[in-house]
């Protein structure tokens, strides 16, 4: 079947490249605070082809490219779960945490995990948005944070930031100094490892002109000569070693 569907694409790609569909499974933070930029830009360059827009978990994302439904998935979990998927780093990104103007912790110089853990933590649910790393350095300093509310979306979570339930700590992109100005944001880098955002399709699937494009509309490092040579690396390691030589960009 996905010798097929590839067959039937490579039809579609010679007899009209400009026309097609395009269906990207992505996180909330993603499609909200990451992608609008970039699906204007698709959108005026292939007006005829039709967009399609999953969201989902990270889980949920990886296994809607593994089995078809998407042609690309975009996330930063869980997506090594699913070995057929093609994954290419996109870019790098960090947190900050979020506090009402008179926060005690405003007063500080220098933030640190063993301050943030004396105060109730609004953040994301686990298995979304870089979670896990949030989670390992807390773990690491023998803390134990008290997360008292977990959402996928982190407009939820400047909500009951600004309501009082907690400190926030969310992906920087997802801060806006214009709509959240009446939060303060510190920047969280110094307390947490970055996390990276990747693209990742289905192995043997067939990428049209169009694809390749949108994957460098995203990622402007991943060319289609970068793209093609991920394709031909089968382990983990080599992929590793090849985007070994590659700086990403920070979000």
């Amino acid at each position: 079947m996905r010798r097929i569907d590839a067959i039937k694409s490579n039809a579609q790609e010679f007899s009209d490249e400009m026309k097609g569909s395009l269906a990207i499974a992505t996180t909330h933070t993603q499609c909200r605070y990451v992608l609008p930029g970039v699906i204007k830009q698709f959108i005026d360059s292939y007006p005829d082809v039709a967009l399609h827009m999953h969201q989902g978990t990270p889980v949920q994302i990886s296994e809607l490219a593994a089995n078809g439904t998407a042609d690309f998935a975009i996330a930063t979990e869980a997506m090594e779960l699913y070995s057929d998927l093609v994954m290419m780093p996109c870019y790098r990104w960090n947190r900050v945490i979020l506090l009402p103007a008179d926060h005690p912790l405003n007063q500080l110089t220098r933030l640190t995990l063993e301050d943030l853990a004396k105060f109730p933590l609004v953040t994301y649910t686990f298995g979304f948005t870089g979670r896990s790393k949030l989670d390992e350095a807390f773990t690491e300093r023998g803390l134990s944070p008290k997360v008292v509310f977990t959402a996928a979306d982190a407009d939820v979570i400047k909500t009951y930031v600004r309501l009082g339930l907690g400190v926030g700590i969310v992906a920087k992109m997802a801060y806006d100094p214009a709509v959240d100005k009446d939060l303060v944001a510190l920047d969280a880098s110094h307390l947490f490892e970055p996390s990276v955002t990747k693209i990742g399709f289905r192995r043997g699937t067939y990428l049209r002109g169009y694809m390749y494009d949108f994957i460098e509309m995203f990622a402007p490092h991943l060319d289609k000569n970068l793209i093609q040579e991920t394709i031909y690396r089968q382990s983990r390691n080599e992929l590793e070693e090849l985007f070994s030589q590659v700086t990403l960009p920070a979000h």
